[in-house]
């Protein structure tokens, strides 16, 4: 079955973030510490991925780029009025922010190799052992995200197995058309701008900067047109 590790990350996600609900009910002082150091984690994650780009001019390029873009069509509001639509269907069983939750989880799952690589793994010879390795991971993290953000962390299953679902059906066609030094190539640099996203987000758990990081999503499809166009150079 092609989407089984899709689908196994999606559930582990949720059954990680129904795990972390019941965990939410711990004082607000411990609550607030254990935000930080969730901060400081997600931080330092941004960096390792940051640090992984072989040509950063091509990450700052796609950054100013996506930034402008997502700004122009405001990717951050229409996430925040989906959030306040979601917290109304809801109501009071909603814990936290919805689309602080939501937009956090769904980064942090999303951008990275083992995404795409699980996927192609899956598509082409059915071997989910990645998407399961990395479900475990997202399982976990979920947990941990819940017990601060609330229970709009559950709700980045979806885009993680429409994304992760969508490559793994695709992925014999991907792997007729697209060289293979240029998919590594982009996953190189989707994962340093991704990781310099996932840096903002840590710093705005943190309280020290106010990034609208949904309006920097757009650089990931900017990244992939850029290194495309430098490998047929």
């Amino acid at each position: 079955m092609v989407l089984l590790g899709t689908i196994v990350n999606g559930l582990c996600i949720i059954l990680g973030t129904v795990i972390g609900s019941f965990l939410s009910r711990i004082p607000e002082k411990v609550k607030h510490t254990v935000m930080q150091g969730i901060g400081l984690s997600v931080s330092l994650l941004g960096i390792q991925m940051g640090l992984k780009s072989e040509q950063f001019l091509v990450v700052i390029v796609s950054l100013v780029v996506g930034a402008i873009i997502g700004e122009y069509i405001d990717l951050d509001q229409k996430l925040e009025n989906l959030g306040q639509w979601l917290e109304r269907k809801i109501g009071k069983r909603a814990k936290g922010e919805i689309a602080k939750g939501f937009v956090t989880a769904t980064l942090i799952f999303v951008i990275g190799a083992l995404a795409i690589i699980g996927s192609l793994d899956s598509g082409l010879r059915q071997d989910h052992r990645v998407l399961y390795t990395k479900s475990l991971i997202d399982g976990f993290t979920s947990i941990i995200l819940t017990t601060t953000l609330g229970i709009g962390v559950m709700f980045s299953a979806i885009p993680v197995m429409l994304y992760q679902g969508s490559i793994a059906l695709f992925a014999n066609q991907i792997e007729q058309v697209v060289p293979t030094e240029l998919m590594n190539s982009f996953i190189v640099e989707m994962t340093s701008t991704g990781g310099l996203m996932i840096l903002a987000i840590g710093l705005n758990i943190l309280n020290i900067t106010k990034i609208r990081v949904a309006n920097l999503l757009p650089s990931i499809l900017v990244v992939a047109l850029i290194v495309t166009i430098l490998y047929f150079i």
